[in-house]
């Protein structure tokens, strides 16, 4: 049964948003600080009930973080908005309505909405490969670091009592297709994570036969921070012990190898894509106007062109920089710029004052990253930053932008103790999850299932 959900005051302003990642999650939050209206009602949907911190999702595959240390309710967001826990099944932009199926008895609901913002994020570009997209492990989600972090724990433990050296070997290698931030942070951290694991617990490894393989299809890796940055960034990595396959690309893989396109087989029991991603597929079926990878063409104030109701940003935008011509890329920063621009424009279209609303202008500052152990490479405002200082500047700026105080201290003490104590090698487990196939009030399913109703029969 699908249901229509109507606000009880059909006067207010409806202004539905869909994702909690860093665009969605702002623009409530932005908002609600900004307009404290009665007669604006503020609905985000998103089908994880958290707002997730995706830059030190690598440190939790690593155990150096915790999973809840890098996750806020996105309920603590909303003051005064409403959130819903669901998938999105489909958006009707003609009619102004979004379809929804709660996540835990799979009800459909109808959503109406009078402003539209789209903040969906970004999913895994596998490029069409059905073997990778099968056999790989990916670094997108909580659920993706989690699994990593068991795999090579029970990967280590397998390796520790096996006593074929060739086997041994084969699970001791763990190849990372993707040369970009991703790939590079989530190698390292691993690859140092594998280092003092074995160091400290498994005296049946040797901790020198542990390959760690970044595959990269560019002449290096992190082409962000230009050459000069790039080539330290190589060097450093490779001198930790990382090999990194330069100029070639992953084609194909199965549970225990993977195929570059050189024709060189990889044996290994570990691999991990982070080469690419593409926008939602609900985001590249819209009919309207796509740029590239199915991104949405946004105006200068964040509106498709056709849709003025309709507001996009973040992974789903493609919005042209007036300066350089080039399309703005997919990041944190940006999605978190747009995101006060996008409640600030929303909240001049409904008081009527569109004279007010202001186009979407960026400086890009700069880019970070970590390559290793207290090392980094930065780019800020035009000056190259590396090693220990870089590596501090990043740890300082995601800190500051962790979303509550709470946060800051855990992710803070959690640092302090990795300084003092040794790697955790603890699996998770399995968790036994349950969900609802129907889910009605008690008079309802008695009449359904033809119960007579004149039996004595009582509900709790």
């Amino acid at each position: 049964m699908i249901r229509k959900f109507n606000t009880n005051n059909p006067a207010k302003t409806k202004i539905l948003i869909l994702g909690g990642g860093f665009a969605g999650s702002n623009v409530l939050r932005e908002m609600q600080k900004q307009s404290e209206r009665n007669d604006v009602e503020i609905t985000l949907v998103s089908q994880d009930n958290f707002f997730l911190f995706t830059p030190m999702l690598p440190e939790v595959s690593s155990g150096m973080l915790h999973a809840s240390d890098i996750t806020t309710p996105i309920r603590s967001f909303c003051k005064t908005a409403n959130f819903c826990h669901a998938k999105i099944l489909s958006i009707d932009i003609e009619n102004k309505h979004v379809s929804i199926i709660r996540i835990f008895d799979q009800k459909e609901t109808v959503l109406e909405y009078d402003y539209l913002v789209l903040a969906l994020g970004s999913k895994d570009n596998f490029f069409g490969n059905i073997n990778i997209e099968e056999f790989a492990f990916t670094i997108k989600t909580l659920e993706d670091a989690i699994a990593i972090r068991n795999h090579i724990i029970s990967v280590l433990e397998c390796a520790d009592q096996e006593r074929d050296q060739i086997l041994q070997e084969q699970l001791l290698r763990f190849v990372v297709v993707g040369g970009g931030f991703a790939g590079v942070e989530i190698a390292t951290e691993i690859h140092h994570f594998l280092q003092d694991a074995t160091k400290n617990y498994y005296k049946n490894i040797d901790s020198a036969k542990i390959r760690t393989i970044i595959v990269s299809a560019r002449e290096g890796i992190l082409p962000e921070v230009g050459e000069e940055l790039g080539k330290f960034a190589l060097d450093h990595v490779r001198k930790s012990g990382i090999e990194v396959i330069t100029n070639t690309k992953a084609v194909d893989a199965g549970e225990d190898h993977v195929l570059l396109s050189d024709n060189t087989i990889i044996p290994c029991a570990t691999l991990i894509w982070a080469g690419g991603v593409t926008v939602d597929p609900l985001i590249s079926t819209l009919r309207c106007e796509h740029g590239q990878s199915g991104r949405l063409v946004v105006d200068q104030y964040m509106r498709l062109k056709d849709y003025p109701s309709i507001f996009a940003l973040g992974d789903c935008a493609n919005l042209v920089d007036s300066k350089t011509n080039i399309v703005y890329p997919t990041t944190a920063q940006i999605a978190i710029r747009q995101a006060k621009l996008v409640s600030e424009n929303l909240i001049a279209e409904i008081t009527g004052t569109m004279n007010s609303m202001k186009p979407f202008l960026y400086h890009n500052k700069g880019v970070m990253a970590t390559i290793g152990k207290r090392t980094g490479v930065a780019l800020l405002n035009g000056r190259k930053i590396y090693g220990f200082t870089a590596w501090l500047l990043w740890r300082s700026f995601y800190w500051t932008h962790l979303p509550t105080r709470e946060k800051k201290i855990k992710v803070g003490f959690d640092w302090f103790l990795s300084l003092i104590f040794r790697a955790d090698i603890m699996t998770v487990g399995f968790i036994k999850k349950k969900t609802l196939s129907r889910l009605e009030t008690p008079i309802y399913s008695a009449i359904e299932r033809g119960i007579d109703q004149s039996q004595n029969t009582s509900y709790l």
